[in-house]
Parts: structure tokens; sequence; C-alpha cells
């Protein structure tokens, strides 16, 4: 039997760092995305990250944190990423770059970072640049708003069905 002294007792606990924390809705299933980032980030840090976790959440919610020692050994919390406060989702290299600018600054990160050929290639070589495809108007809007309403559709459904159900729907559901 436990005694009553044992609610009283604190564990210390050592949690490797830096480590990324993905909190994404599971409502508007955002699960895949936030794996898929966690798989790039591990892949393109390996062990120079602790850690990355996934932390399941409601309401909309998809927010990249990382935490690190300062100086003084004091743990430092960064949202690199609010999908509320900046407008969507990052792009992987973007992401990748704020990390990198804070666990290590003068890491390379290759593509990532935009690497070009050297100076006396660039010289040598001039630049290569092909024409954009003509694309009408009518092309650009029957697309682009087809697409946007097949996506919208797919969220309207699934959220019809869960109020119907008496569950609590996020505001990115609805």
């Amino acid at each position: 039997m436990a005694d009553s002294d044992s609610s009283q007792k604190t564990a210390s606990v050592t949690a490797p760092v830096p480590r990324i924390s993905i909190q994404f809705c599971i409502q508007c299933k955002w699960n895949l995305r936030a794996a898929y980032y966690a798989q790039e980030l591990l892949q393109t840090f390996s062990t120079s990250l602790g850690e990355v976790s996934l932390r399941p959440s409601t309401g909309g919610i998809f927010i990249v944190t990382l935490e690190t020692l300062n100086e003084q050994s004091i743990l430092e919390s960064h949202v690199i990423w609010d999908r509320k406060r900046d407008g969507g989702f990052p792009e992987t290299k973007e992401l990748k770059k704020k990390v990198r600018d804070i666990i290590d600054p003068n890491r390379d990160l290759g593509h990532v970072d935009g690497k070009k050929k050297s100076v006396s290639q660039a010289q040598s070589d001039p630049p290569a640049s092909a024409p954009p495809e003509p694309q009408n108007d009518t092309q650009a809007a029957s697309s682009s708003s087809g697409q946007g309403q097949d996506s919208l559709r797919a969220h309207i459904v699934p959220a019809e069905q869960q109020a119907g159900e008496g569950k609590t729907v996020c505001e990115d559901c609805q």
C-alpha cells in the first residue's frame, strides 16, 4: 500500500535538450503533418536534437516549440511556428532554418540554405532562366477555386457529423 508521504515526494527528471514539441489538432486530422515535420527535423538534425515529441490537442492548434538551455542552464522556450500567429503551416525548409538559427546558427543546411555554385563557376556560366508557362485567367481561376471548394467540402462533412454526435468541434473543422 502507498503511504501518505508518497504524494509529497519529488522526482528528478532529466530530459534531453534541445527538444522540439509539435502540438497539433486531432479534430483537424493534422497528425500526419505533425509526424512529417518531426521526421524531417530528426533527419536533418539527428543527434543534435535531444527529443522530438508529438502532442495531440484540439481547437485548431498547430504549434512547434523548441526548448533549449541558455548559458545559465535555464530552460528557454521558443515558439518556432504557430499556425494562427504565422498564418498556416511552414514550409519544411523554413522550419529547419528557424530551428537551426536557435540551436546551431553556424550549421550549414546545404540545399535548404539555397547554396549556389561557387563564385568562379557562377561567373563563367550564364544564368539559366526558364520562362513561366503561360496560363490564362480562366484556367487559373477554375483550378484554384475548384481546389478550394473540394477541400472545403472535405472539412465540412466530418464537422457536421461530429456536431451531430455531440462532440466538440474546433473552429477549423466547422
